[in-house]
């Protein structure tokens, strides 16, 4: 098991992926402008990336199967690559959870228990049952196999739009900014380079941007419209120490913008995202982030687990 995570992890994890994971599209909504459709990807939401990584890389999967916590992306990322794989998955979600993301775990044939008020109370009764019996735990944002796998998100961004200045990316656990943070760095050894990482989380779940004011993680409140995707309560030590570098910055967020940030991509794009999986997009309407002229800018789509009938209602 890793306990660092690098660029050559990311690399690494393309290869070891492929095959597994969509390639997902991106659309260029005006010039220099993009969003990259990881709402496409298998399961939903990028996560599956990370928990094909993670299952493989620990070669053959011990009988009691694989375990995870999640407020509910994480966790169908990982029963859909169990599936795939062959292997049982045991998922734990708090009470936050949608219903929408509890009825496809089940459907993706996981044990499904509901726990707890928040994600971190479901991590620790996973935790838990992971002592008990063994099976290999798939963390949702704090283990490097999972974080080198959503980095190669930031490979195929690269890759697709020629390069690009700056790239917006929601925050929760900060699992997926550091894994795109690494797959969009210069290939250069040592060196910082790569395009500026506007790290977005809501007002309401301001996990990164509590940690860089403290200099460390720290724990904060939970609530709000992204609770159910971006609720972790306190920043992961190895995306702190990726999230704390020069290259990133962070914005926050308020639930209304959000909310109408989802509604404009269902309005003028057709795309159905969950309220997390348009918060980088968020900044971007609301003004809290405002890129310069020219500047080439990606906006990552991250997550479509929702509701389709509240598209236009909140």
């Amino acid at each position: 098991m890793l306990t660092t995570v690098t660029r050559e992890d990311v690399l690494s994890a393309a290869g070891r992926i492929a095959g597994q994971v969509l390639r997902t599209p991106v659309l260029e909504i005006s010039p220099g402008l993009w969003l990259k459709l990881e709402l496409l990807q298998h399961s939903g939401s990028f996560k599956v990336r990370g928990a094909f990584n993670r299952i493989l890389s620990a070669g053959e999967p011990p009988g009691s199967g694989v375990i995870a916590a999640s407020g509910g992306n994480h966790g169908l990322a990982v029963a859909h690559a169990a599936r795939a794989l062959g292997v049982r998955a045991e998922i734990f979600v708090p009470e936050v959870t949608s219903p929408v993301k509890v009825a496809g775990l089940s459907a993706l044939g996981a044990h499904v228990t509901q726990t707890g008020a928040i994600y971190a109370d479901a991590a620790d009764a996973a935790a838990k049952r992971a002592a008990e019996s063994g099976a290999l735990s798939v963390h949702a944002y704090d283990q490097a196999e999972v974080i080198a796998g959503q980095g190669t998100t930031g490979l195929e961004l690269m890759e697709q739009t020629g390069g690009v200045d700056t790239v917006l990316v929601a925050v929760g656990g900060g699992g997926f900014a550091a894994g795109i943070t690494l797959g969009t760095a210069t290939s250069t050894p040592g060196s910082p380079g790569g395009p500026r990482i506007v790290a977005v989380e809501p007002e309401r779940i301001p996990t990164l941007n509590a940690a860089l004011k403290a200099g460390e993680p720290v724990q904060v409140q939970v609530g709000g419209v992204g609770a159910d995707a971006l609720g972790a309560s306190r920043l992961g030590g190895l995306a702190y120490e990726i999230l704390s570098g020069p290259r990133v910055e962070s914005v926050l967020v308020p639930d209304a913008a959000i909310v109408s940030a989802r509604r404009t991509l269902w309005e003028r794009h057709r795309l159905a995202a969950e309220h997390a999986g348009a918060a980088a997009y968020a900044a971007l309407l609301s003004g809290a982030y405002r890129p310069a002229p020219g500047e080439r800018v990606a906006v990552v789509v991250c997550g479509s687990n929702t509701d389709p009938a509240t598209l236009t209602t909140g």
